[in-house]
């Protein structure tokens, strides 16, 4: 959705996914001009090749979005193989970490650029259970920060989106193992819905827009209200 979205807006895109077969069908559904490149996030040689061939291809890189990632297990924490763990903290936090580095200087001698980082209400809020992909996601928010703020004088701009439920196959596929229940869910839900990817992507778009310029370090919630309410009771009426 996010890649969509750029493509419409006039952008270059290049898509990154662990399988190149993906990526390169994804990258052929936006039409000519875009590109495909297969790499894992968390391996630094593996990043420094897909950001030589995205340079090689397109000549610099102005935008990177950070959205690599997998799900967590929904096993308690004490139940959690510790490579479990290693791997959402190498894909989500190494990986944001690594890209971020090895595209900075380019963005650095360019005069500018934009990164937008995939934090969570995950890393904001603590859901019992997603022990590694929370801490992985609250790595995320503070690395947006401080990276914000470091290259900030260079006029590099980072920043996070944090998604709420957002009805994709994934989540689809858990509502129907029994594991997530929707209509919790849109009770606890200010605006009582879930989201969408287009959501999401369009907030991406906008911090990386020059309409954000002056924006840089935060981790913008795009969860229907859900960070926000702390009342003792229901966000949204729902029947049961």
């Amino acid at each position: 959705a996010a890649a969509k979205a750029f493509a419409r807006e006039g952008a270059r895109v290049m898509i990154n996914d662990l399988r190149l077969e993906a990526a390169s069908a994804a990258a052929a559904e936006l039409g000519p001009g875009h590109g495909a490149v297969g790499g894992d996030v968390s391996k630094e040689a593996e990043v420094a090749a897909m950001v030589e061939a995205t340079l090689k291809a397109f000549g610099r890189i102005d935008i990177l979005v950070n959205n690599a990632g997998v799900p967590d297990s929904f096993l308690p924490t004490i139940d959690k193989p510790l490579d479990h763990w290693q791997r959402l903290i190498d894909i989500h936090l190494t990986g944001t970490y690594l890209v971020s580095r090895a595209v900075a200087p380019q963005m650095i001698a360019q005069g500018g650029g934009a990164i937008v980082n995939l934090n969570s209400i995950a890393g904001i809020l603590g859901l019992p259970v997603r022990t590694a992909y929370s801490a992985a996601k609250a790595g995320i928010g503070m690395l947006t920060r401080v990276l914000g703020c470091e290259w900030g004088p260079q006029k590099v701009r980072v920043n996070a989106v944090a998604p709420g439920y957002i009805l994709t196959p994934f989540t689809e596929k858990l509502m129907a193992e029994g594991k997530i229940d929707s209509k919790r869910i849109r009770r606890r839900t200010p605006m009582g819905e879930w989201g969408r990817p287009e959501d999401i992507a369009e907030a991406i778009l906008f911090l990386a827009s020059p309409r954000a310029r002056f924006i840089t370090g935060v981790s913008l919630p795009v969860d229907g209200g859900y960070c926000a309410f702390g009342a003792p009771s229901d966000a949204f009426p729902i029947e049961d």
